[in-house]
């Protein structure tokens, strides 16, 4: 049974500060995907399971998106949730988890390169995602976070919706993530990932909208409860992971608010995004490749949804 840490953000945060205080003031701009030293920056898929090699970590735009296609592929996210009949505090809670990127992205250059519009802009349909030194994928990394998140929510009740669960070929796209969790009329979203910053950077942050009105983009509705979702998911995680904030984006928070992504920017449901660690840095990578870990990870986030939705 999930534990409801509504009152764990304030102390969280009180933790966070310590935390700053021995490691430093962060950065305020969000990173740039950095290559290992002597690397190349693409990162290339393995002929055995179409994972990635040992060639590191293309840069990672942002997310993560894809427009709808009339390709087998995009079918499988298209159905919206409905409510559950379980029984548990989160009967008739609707949860949409983004799983960042998607591990056939690599075979699918151009589709996922093609430009859509995100309200403000336009981005990237979707990209690789980054990778650990040794080739770990953070597309495989989110798929297998999430999943575990699945069979956690549900068994509190919930509703619950990928936006894909490696059923298909590449992507969604942005654009089309958003809409997923807007056809769902999902309680909470959230997309998950892992940053692809240098080596020394470490630790969590939770990227929250920014207010947005531009195009088909209008957060102002979401802009508030997507900060307390973000703020209780970045509680929740902290203790449950004992993963720190991180300290080069969010100033020692573990809190960043953009408004360059899609998924959010079109997003009309409270949705954040969750950037769980940091695949080039070598102290965070021993975490992110542990199973043990990453149930710990989902545990936290579920946890953090779970105190959003008063289950």
């Amino acid at each position: 049974m999930l534990v409801t840490f509504a009152a764990l953000v304030p102390t969280a945060l009180a933790a966070w500060l310590v935390w700053q205080v021995v490691s430093g003031p962060g950065e305020s701009e969000p990173p740039k995907v950095l290559p290992a030293p002597g690397q190349s920056s693409t990162v290339s898929p393995s002929p055995q399971d179409g994972t990635a090699s040992t060639s590191p970590a293309p840069s990672k735009s942002e997310e993560r998106s894809a427009s709808p296609s009339k390709s087998k592929a995009s079918k499988a996210s298209k159905a919206p949730a409905k409510p559950a009949g379980g029984s548990g505090p989160l009967r008739g809670k609707v949860v949409v988890i983004d799983p960042g990127h998607n591990p056939g992205n690599f075979q699918h250059a151009s589709e996922i390169n093609r430009s859509v519009n995100v309200g403000n802009g336009s981005k990237e349909c979707d990209t690789t995602g980054t990778s650990t030194n040794a080739g770990y994928t953070e597309a495989r990394f989110t798929l297998d976070v999430a999943k575990r998140m699945r069979t956690t929510l549900e068994r509190q009740g919930a509703t619950v919706q990928l936006t894909q669960d490696g059923g298909r070929a590449w992507g969604p796209c942005v654009d089309e993530r958003a809409r997923i969790g807007n056809s769902a009329k999902a309680d909470a979203v959230v997309s998950v990932h892992a940053d692809g910053s240098g080596e020394g950077n470490r630790g969590f942050h939770v990227i929250l909208p920014a207010s947005v009105r531009a195009g088909a983009a209008d957060t102002t509705p979401i802009v508030k409860p997507s900060r307390d979702l973000g703020e209780r998911i970045a509680g929740n995680y902290l203790k449950a992971t004992g993963q720190a904030p991180s300290n080069y984006v969010g100033g020692g928070t573990g809190l960043d608010t953009r408004s360059d992504l899609g998924g959010l920017n079109l997003s009309k449901v409270p949705k954040v995004f969750i950037e769980c660690g940091n695949m080039r840095d070598s102290q965070d990578v021993g975490r992110l490749t542990s199973g043990a870990w990453r149930q710990k990870a989902a545990q936290g986030i579920s946890e953090g949804i779970v105190s959003f939705l008063g289950g």
